[in-house]
């Protein structure tokens, strides 16, 4: 990697993710290294009970730009906030361990493609998404789920859920020190706050995969995502997405 500052820090949660990750880690690396840009890729181990940190420690082994960290708070919101407030890209793009989108798509998040904005979604419903082998009745569960985000937190966005987001590295730290979930609404909290503060956000459409062992339950996940929104609109309430300073940098927790 270059000695550069990074324009791209792609992070990366993982739990039990030990089987995957030799697959879709090589693509990544291949899709990156060719790139003219300076990148730094951040996985970060969420309390993992196999082999995830094993394989991603030898992964690193040969490759500078990787970087693992290790977060006990169990869930993907703690995972991602670890490794944003490690990042030093000028943008900090998180991506699931599946890469149910191409890696390929992530130039459509940076410039010379998209620029002038503060986060940038992946959409499978903006005009121009395509959605592959996705059964009909997870495609329902969504839509029932982004439903209720729209009425209850942030009216005007399509899909809020898709696993690919892109944030500038300001916007990232001045909205993280206020997130409060952990769970899998956490980024729907990260929005609302991003909006609140009249941060730009714009949606991208993205090719997407769906994949048959995706972690999500799509009745109890969705039941407790509800429960995290409705969190969510009262803390907007109470006043708990006040500013707060900026984090420091976080340094690295590998061995």
């Amino acid at each position: 990697m270059s000695v550069l500052q990074p324009l791209l820090s792609l992070i990366i949660p993982a739990y039990n993710e030990g089987e995957r990750l030799p697959k879709t880690l090589p693509p990544v690396f291949d899709f990156l290294e060719k790139q003219p840009y300076p990148f730094e890729i951040i996985l970060v181990n969420n309390n993992s009970r196999d082999n995830t940190r094993a394989i991603a420690l030898e992964f690193a082994a040969t490759r500078p730009y990787l970087r693992v960290l290790d977060e006990m708070n169990q869930g993907k919101g703690a995972a991602v906030r670890a490794g944003m407030l490690a990042a030093t890209g000028d943008y900090l793009f998180m991506a699931d361990a599946d890469f149910s989108m191409p890696v390929g798509e992530i130039a459509k998040f940076l410039p010379p493609q998209l620029s002038q904005y503060d986060v940038a979604i992946g959409s499978r419903e903006a005009p121009g998404a395509v959605r592959y082998n996705e059964p009909q009745y997870r495609h329902f569960m969504g839509r029932v789920f982004n439903f209720y985000v729209k009425v209850l937190a942030i009216p005007g966005f399509e899909d809020t859920q898709c696993g690919f987001k892109c944030f500038r590295r300001e916007v990232a730290w001045d909205i993280l020190p206020n997130q409060t979930i952990d769970g899998w609404a956490f980024d729907v909290e990260l929005l609302f706050i991003a909006l609140r503060r009249g941060y730009h956000v714009v949606e991208v459409p993205v090719q997407w995969y769906y994949g048959e062992n995706s972690r999500v339950s799509p009745v109890r996940d969705t039941i407790n995502m509800i429960r995290e929104v409705l969190r969510i609109r009262y803390n907007g309430f109470a006043g708990r997405y006040d500013r707060r300073p900026q984090p420091s940098p976080v340094p690295s927790k590998t061995p």
